[in-house]
């Protein structure tokens, strides 16, 4: 998986989150409230957010949660103290999050939702995909293939990540579509936490204990490179066929290999940039749309070559 460390985010600006009170005479300064800095969706978001921020003449900080719902209602508390001038969070927790939007909107400081929907409330604009309907993309893709290339029977299992509103809507959007597939079943869910060697043991004790599993759903970029690990590592490639969400180069050599079926991939990088256009636009006094939805695409072996430069 990509780390911080080794990702193009040289032009971020990460700036530590008790440095003090932003200097008002400076730049307008924007924070990022993210989930990890460990998947390459989240750092991708970070750099068009990034790139966005440096076009505009923004200076733009990034808080690392790493995974922890509290850490993001402090971060905000604590940019609210600093004087930022708006906020972008991709919530963990999307109802614990909304005391820290509203405390954010008391002081007249904008937050715009991205990635993770939340509720109604004070917020903005919400940017991204919306999960439900993305799993529901996805799990009408993989009902038509089973009936198409599988005899109209499967055994799936999902490695999901319980943690995370996020994913729990992409799984429920995806079991919304097995509703009256007599020959479609789901063998087990497990939780691989947001984390790419948890969800590889989860994913790995879910294939040993449902031998006779044919599928599997991964609901984000590390359970589905820990499923395509634990698939690899069990010597399953030929007979359990693998769906899940956002590309990453191991999911393209398993979509040349012929075990990754199909991945929903987003555009984290464009969500990025649409949320700061957001924020500069509400900052000048103008409004924005409530939604604004960057489109995802079912990547397979028919279109993946499309994407293959992004991940080199």
């Amino acid at each position: 998986m990509a780390l911080f460390t080794r990702t193009a985010l040289a032009a971020v600006t990460l700036t530590m989150l008790f440095s003090g009170a932003v200097n008002a005479a400076e730049a307008p300064t924007y924070a990022m409230v993210q989930i990890n800095q460990q998947a390459l969706f989240f750092n991708q978001m970070n750099k068009g957010a990034a790139d966005e921020a440096k076009k505009t003449g923004v200076k733009l900080v990034v808080y690392n949660a790493n995974n922890n719902p509290v850490s993001q209602n402090d971060a905000i508390e604590n940019y609210i103290q600093q004087g930022v001038k708006g906020i972008m969070v991709d919530a963990i927790d999307v109802n614990g999050i909304m005391p820290a939007i509203a405390e954010a909107a008391a002081k007249n400081i904008p937050v715009i939702a991205i990635d993770a929907v939340l509720p109604a409330g004070q917020q903005k604009a919400q940017v991204g995909v919306d999960n439900i309907k993305g799993g529901e993309i996805l799990g009408n893709y993989f009902t038509h293939y089973v009936k198409t290339n599988m005899g109209d029977k499967a055994k799936v299992g999902i490695v999901g990540a319980l943690n995370s509103a996020i994913q729990n809507d992409r799984q429920k959007g995806f079991e919304n579509t097995l509703k009256g597939h007599s020959g479609i079943s789901v063998v087990g869910v497990v939780d691989g936490q947001n984390i790419q060697d948890n969800a590889l043991t989860a994913a790995e004790n879910l294939i040993t204990g449902n031998p006779n599993m044919t599928a599997i759903y991964a609901t984000g970029e590390p359970a589905l490179l820990g499923a395509i690990a634990a698939v690899e590592n069990q010597g399953r490639q030929n007979d359990i066929k693998v769906f899940g969400w956002d590309l990453t180069s191991k999911a393209i050599t398993g979509i040349d290999k012929g075990y990754v079926t199909a991945v929903l991939q987003q555009d984290p990088l464009n969500m990025g940039v649409e949320a700061v256009k957001a924020l500069n636009k509400v900052v000048a006094g103008q409004s924005v749309a409530k939604t604004i939805n960057v489109p995802a695409t079912v990547v397979t072996k028919d279109n993946v070559d499309a994407f293959r430069a992004q991940f080199k």
